[in-house]
């Protein structure tokens, strides 16, 4: 294996071309330890001892470290950490789209800067270029990483209008009417928190019921988009179960909206697959990348996979692993359908987790299993109770005294692991984050960079935003004119000249 690695590390020559396409995916909390639990878990499912699995992005010819703090916080949150990731500048704690001029909550500073504090996403710099632009996730589409993609607010919470109380908060935009009013030329959007977008008077589609939405001014902001689209002469779709999206003919719709809960999607562990439910996060990926496509100076597309961290929150780890392996499937999915010379793929973390694989376990020991006998005599705890491999350094798993785990199913769907300092909900934690790259310019990650160094170097690979006009675009056109030729073709040319001589 190591010799392998070595041969094909020896043949890694830099991509200089112009990168046409770009995809990011962000495991949301997927730091290093979710990685390699969620290698494991992948590898023993599939009947192997599973440290030896190599997941898709794994084999991606050029890693880095993502130094995830934010501007006022040394462990960060969701919304500032995708800030710096999507837009290219660090700011504060809660804070979406903005700079770190604009504390938390503090509408009447961002009203008085104006667009002096909005930093733009990759996604509005790649509709300036005339490229396509899709936003795909798991959570609600008004979340906090998906709305770096396009929203500027003091704060990630404020999704409807709802939320947002006039007399303390002043006169900001709700995250889900900037989506509508201000960005529906993302042609795909896909994920769910569809209460956000309708009147809190209106049932909800799938449930029927009343006050699942939220909204209080009476719009329905998804009979508004249709309204902009139709204004537009283009395809539409607004889809909101699994049946109506699987129908959608990605080569006959120029926009998507789907919304598929009133709040986040659901774990893939649990995800309803008949027609009535949520399409997986992989098939939303396929039907983006369909679409988008069909645009010859090419797209942007964010993915996340939002809900790892949920379960992270939860100390639910099976959750998070089997979300982590169906983000590890949607990047496969993308591999497939994009081309390496012209398609920048990015795959990184906003965060991570105080989540550990521990114990001197054996190989193979079951990753969601007790420390086996051999490893817990080696070092025996000192309650003389049986533990997981898989810990949690905080969160609501705490229990005292200890849990006598020797018959529970720790591989139950809903087990909790057990966590050291006892919390309603699991923090997040400071430290480095993994970026796997592959494409044009990748090799510009190559050490232990700031987050917000991400966001510029895709704006660097694709010549957009910041560095449209300084990215030394008339040489790397050359090379991406230049014809590229694979090595069986090589041959058979060889050959015909040889039967003509």
């Amino acid at each position: 294996m190591a010799k392998t690695t070595l041969k094909s590390a020896l043949k890694i020559k830099p991509n200089n071309r112009i990168a046409k396409n770009v995809i990011i995916f962000i495991g949301d909390g997927m730091g290093l330890s979710t990685i390699n639990a969620a290698r494991i878990y992948k590898g023993q499912k599939l009947g192997n001892t599973g440290e030896e699995t190599i997941l898709e992005y794994e084999t991606f010819p050029n890693v880095a470290l993502s130094k995830v703090y934010g501007s006022d916080s040394q462990v960060p949150e969701s919304a500032q950490t995708a800030t710096a990731l999507l837009c290219g500048e660090k700011t504060n704690f809660n804070v979406v789209g903005l700079k770190d001029s604009v504390g938390a909550s503090n509408c009447s500073a961002y009203i008085r800067l104006g667009q002096e504090a909005e930093v733009k996403s990759i996604i509005r710099h790649a509709i300036e270029q005339g490229k396509s632009t899709g936003v795909v996730t798991t959570t609600r589409v008004t979340h906090a990483t998906p709305a770096a993609t396009y929203a500027h607010s003091p704060h990630r919470d404020w999704e409807s209008d709802a939320d947002i109380n006039a007399t303390l908060h002043g006169e900001c935009m709700d995250i889900a009417q900037q989506l509508i009013n201000s960005n529906h030329d993302i042609q795909v959007v896909l994920g769910g928190g569809r209460r956000a977008f309708l009147p809190v008077t209106e049932p909800d589609p799938k449930s029927n019921l009343r006050g699942v939405n939220l909204r209080l001014d009476g719009r329905n902001l998804v009979q508004r988009w249709e309204l902009l689209q139709q204004g537009k002469n283009k395809k539409y779709k607004y889809v909101w179960r699994k049946q109506d999206f699987d129908a959608v003919d990605p080569n006959d719709t120029d926009y998507l909206l789907g919304l598929f809960s009133p709040s986040h999607m659901q774990y893939e562990l649990e995800r309803d697959t008949s027609g009535d439910g949520e399409p997986s996060l992989t098939e939303m990926t396929d039907k983006a990348i369909k679409i988008l496509s069909r645009n010859k100076k090419g797209f942007v597309l964010m993915v996340e996979g939002g809900r790892i961290d949920h379960a992270h929150h939860d100390t639910t780890a099976k959750k998070a692993l089997v979300d982590a392996v169906q983000f590890e499937e949607a990047v496969k999915m993308a591999v497939t359908l994009t081309n390496k010379d012209d398609t920048l793929v990015v795959v990184t973390a906003d965060h991570s987790h105080p989540f550990s694989l521990t114990g001197y376990t054996n190989r193979g020991n079951p990753i969601l299993g007790l420390v086996d006998p051999e490893s817990f005599e080696l070092q025996p705890t000192l309650d003389d109770l049986p533990y997981t491999s898989l810990l949690y350094a905080n969160g609501p798993g705490y229990t005292t005294p200890r849990q006598n785990l020797t018959e529970i199913r720790t591989d139950a769907n809903n087990y909790m692991q057990q966590s050291a300092v006892p919390l309603d909900s699991e923090t997040h934690s400071g430290e480095d984050v993994g970026i796997y790259a592959m494409g044009p310019m990748s090799h510009l990650f190559h050490g232990v960079h700031e987050q917000h160094y991400v966001a510029h170097v895709i704006q660097y690979a694709a010549c957009i935003g910041e560095y449209a006009n300084e990215c030394d675009k008339d040489a790397r056109m050359s090379i991406s004119a230049a014809p590229t030729y694979s090595f069986s073709y090589v041959i058979l040319t060889v050959c015909l000249l040889f039967s003509y001589s």
